[in-house]
């Protein structure tokens, strides 16, 4: 499975639909909130061109937010662009 990044912060609603689909699905994914270091919320905006959150990476390419996440899955593109 390639590896999933996600950009976050806590009290964003996106944010965490976008994990509870991961979390469903039982895909593994490294959370960076960035709500409170601008660092890592400009190496969010550098890696995938915007600034809200959640930002979602699958193998190191951006997919964009929940709602493109949740696309994915109704189109049933997810697993594929998740598998090696």
């Amino acid at each position: 499975m390639k590896p999933v990044e996600i950009y976050t912060t806590p009290t964003c609603p996106y944010c965490l639909a976008a994990k509870r689909l991961l979390n469903r699905k039982g895909v593994p994914f490294i959370e960076t909130d960035v709500s409170r270091d601008p660092a890592q919320r400009r190496v969010m905006m550098d890696r995938s061109g915007g600034y809200t959150v959640p930002q979602i990476f699958i193998g190191g390419q951006p997919v964009g937010g929940s709602d493109d996440l949740h696309a994915l899955e109704h189109r049933g593109q997810l697993d594929a662009l998740l598998a090696d």
